[in-house]
């Protein structure tokens, strides 16, 4: 079966997942009229990508039937308004709220995201340390590489992709937030933005260095 005609099957196979909860395979091959045998197939194909699973489910006497069930990734292929709800809440928060208690806000989220990272990154190395920070920023969508920094000693993070892109185009305040949560992820460190991605190029980028004289960052600037 070519891949045009798989595709109508894969995505009918995906929402009536997420309608019915889980399901056998002979059931979703009945609801889209297909054999049995090409339904395993597609949902095999979902299984390696990582979309669907299954599980052994007993009803009554007799062998247990195997049962299909969307994963976590599976129900992301669906369109996600969480973004936009975001980017909502955050426009009511700006509009309604003194400048100074949002700022208090967004402070207070930092604190609690680089407590999470530090308690995530543990005691190692500081190369440990950032590649560790990387993997977890990749794992939310950031896309992000380190490198050695061009110029003394410390990493530089680029990221390629920001997980949080729209809102920071409407609210660039998000972006001072993301360079203090990492100040305060590396507190033995020197932490500098070198390029933002709203100004120029294709990235945002973080050299973080080691310093003598920890837990004293400069001071927060959108442009830092």
């Amino acid at each position: 079966m070519g891949a045009s005609a798989q595709a109508p099957t894969r995505e009918a196979t995906l929402t009536l997942l997420l309608r019915q909860g889980q399901v056998s395979a002979s059931a979703l091959a009945d609801q889209l009229n297909i054999s049995v045998q090409a339904m395993r197939r597609h949902l095999r194909t979902l299984e390696d990508e990582g979309l669907v699973e299954s599980r052994a489910v007993s009803a009554g006497p007799g062998r247990p039937s195997n049962q299909w069930r969307l994963t976590k990734q599976g129900h992301q292929h669906f369109p996600d308004g969480s973004e936009t709800f975001a980017l909502d809440l955050l426009e009511s928060m700006v509009t309604s709220l003194p400048p100074d208690t949002l700022v208090t806000l967004l402070n207070s989220q930092a604190l609690h995201k680089a407590d999470l990272y530090r308690r995530q990154l543990g005691e190692g190395s500081l190369e440990e340390r950032i590649r560790t920070l990387v993997q977890l920023r990749s794992d939310e969508g950031y896309v992000s590489e380190m490198v050695p920094a061009a110029e003394g000693s410390g990493w530089c993070i680029n990221e390629y992709h920001c997980s949080v892109q729209r809102i920071a185009e409407e609210h660039p305040a998000v972006c001072d937030q993301e360079l203090q949560v990492i100040r305060m992820t590396f507190q033995d460190c020197r932490v500098e933005r070198i390029h933002w991605r709203l100004e120029s190029g294709h990235s945002c980028g973080f050299l973080i260095s080691p310093q003598v004289n920890p837990l004293h960052q400069p001071s927060s600037d959108l442009h830092s």
